[in-house]
């Protein structure tokens, strides 16, 4: 396991650089692809030394229900992500690797795990989109979307950026948005483990048994 220890503050202002701009080629309806990454991306994965709290988050799931994210997952261990549908790229890869590994654990793990994918683009990722396109990674995976303001904020509490999505001068639709997935503790429901684009399917593999019990990858 590849990992290094940040204080959680110096970790804010780091993984607020890495931010991506999905794209999809030359669809000028589809959102182009620009990305950037703060210097420590290479390590798969960052444990904190404080915890990130939990977001406040109320939204709605694939479903049309109201999702409370700190009631709904409290005391399960938890992956977040922030990204959107229409990308071609980073975010289909990165909840392709996760769910990948997380077929790797025994049935009552999966079960225990949750997984939540919050859209950065919820006027395009309706409930209905959200979860059409999760039926095809992972029908267990949670997709919320609501009020970008919020979605934007509750981002912010973990270090992510979230821009709003906006037309290029090609009439490109840009979305940017940071590309970490946070791993909280059943235990303590405390986000003590981020991240980066780079983690690969045998990273999540190797982490996600020790994760779903609270223990240090």
């Amino acid at each position: 396991m590849r990992k290094k220890t940040f204080a959680a503050a110096a970790l804010l202002a780091a993984a607020s650089l890495t931010l991506t701009a999905c794209g999809s080629g030359d669809d000028s309806n589809s959102p182009v692809a620009v990305v950037s990454e703060e210097t420590s991306s290479d390590k798969a994965a960052t444990v904190l030394d404080k915890p990130f709290e939990k977001p406040d988050l109320v939204l709605t799931d694939t479903t049309g229900k109201k999702y409370d994210l700190r009631e709904q997952t409290k005391g399960h261990p938890t992956l977040i992500y922030f990204g959107y549908t229409n990308c071609p790229d980073v975010c289909p890869l990165t909840m392709n690797n996760v769910a990948v590994a997380k077929k790797q654990l025994s049935k009552a793990q999966q079960d225990e795990l949750r997984v939540v994918f919050v859209t950065t683009d919820p006027d395009r990722d309706t409930a209905k989109e959200l979860g059409k396109w999760l039926k095809g990674i992972d029908p267990q995976i949670v997709g919320l979307t609501g009020d970008f303001a919020t979605i934007q904020a509750g981002a912010r509490t973990l270090g992510i950026s979230v821009e709003p999505p906006h037309k290029d001068k090609n009439g490109k639709i840009v979305s940017t948005h940071g590309t970490q997935v946070v791993a909280f503790s059943p235990k303590t429901d405390g986000g003590y483990v981020l991240y980066g684009e780079d983690a690969t399917v045998d990273d999540y593999t190797k982490d996600l048994p020790k994760i779903v019990k609270g223990e240090n990858p």
